[in-house]
């Protein structure tokens, strides 16, 4: 059963995709599509990227070498749609503060850099786990964006939670998610880094690491489509920290418009 390319290696390679794929349908006809367009465009295309991969890995006449083609294409977008959906969150996260969003993702993308340049030096300083170009670079391109991701939605928690500002609860669903597939698939590669499994372990890694997408998609669709209850807040109180982002936002405003 825990064996590559087993039924157990099939079901998790193509159920969260096509999980992954209904649930973009569900949002387009619930018109959530408008909101998160970026989260939109991430589940169709990662769906049928990794399904263009699983079919490519199947298909004797698909060669290794289209394969890793297919699989860095499909990585390539994937990961430039993770960071676009990171940073159409932050903009809802700062709606109210029109000054300060636009400000706040300049330095969003100066923090990007900053995880880029380190990630790259963890990357450059690591060993492929392959001779081939194909394979050893994308996965150390791939851990290299797990860095920078977690990196981001840690940034982007510690952000709402030292301004008290309350993140929706769609919104919140859709970092949970990216948040413990980046940590998941960090952990399983700092093991295979160091300490040298047999090729049985890494399979046992590659089924913890598909398990793992398939909680993921379970997680987005349970926040994204199953109604949250409606609690009442009390009024009153000390003003909240965000109160600094008022005061700052209209100051900005000011400076724009002189």
């Amino acid at each position: 059963m825990l064996q590559a390319h087993s039924f157990l290696w099939n079901y998790l390679w193509v159920a969260p995709n096509l999980l992954l794929i209904l649930l973009g349908i569900l949002m387009w006809n619930r018109g959530l599509g408008r909101r998160f367009p970026s989260f939109l465009a991430f589940a169709f295309l990662s769906g049928i990227g990794d399904l263009s991969a699983f079919s490519a890995d199947i298909i004797p006449s698909v060669s290794a070498e289209n394969f890793w083609l297919i699989f860095w294409a499909n990585l390539v977008v994937e990961s430039v749609l993770k960071f676009l959906v990171i940073g159409e969150i932050f903009s809802l996260l700062l709606a109210p503060y029109s000054s300060i969003a636009r400000i706040g993702k300049g330095f969003v993308s100066g923090i990007g850099a900053v995880l880029v340049l380190f990630s790259s030096a963890v990357a450059g300083l690591g060993h492929g786990d392959n001779t081939h170009f194909l394979i050893s670079g994308a996965h150390l391109i791939e851990q290299t964006v797990f860095i920078i991701e977690s990196g981001l939605i840690i940034f982007l928690f510690g952000f709402a939670g030292h301004f008290h500002l309350q993140l929706d609860r769609r919104s919140f669903g859709i970092l949970l998610g990216f948040g413990i597939s980046s940590c998941e698939h960090l952990a399983t590669w700092a093991l295979v880094a160091n300490a040298s499994p047999s090729g049985h372990v890494r399979t046992l890694f590659d089924f913890t690491n598909m398990a793992t997408s398939h909680v993921c998609v379970l997680i987005w669709i349970y926040y994204l489509l199953v109604p949250g209850k409606i609690t009442l807040k009390p009024g009153g109180g000390t003003p909240l920290p965000a109160d600094t982002l008022a005061v700052w936002n209209r100051e900005l405003e000011r400076l724009l418009q002189q």
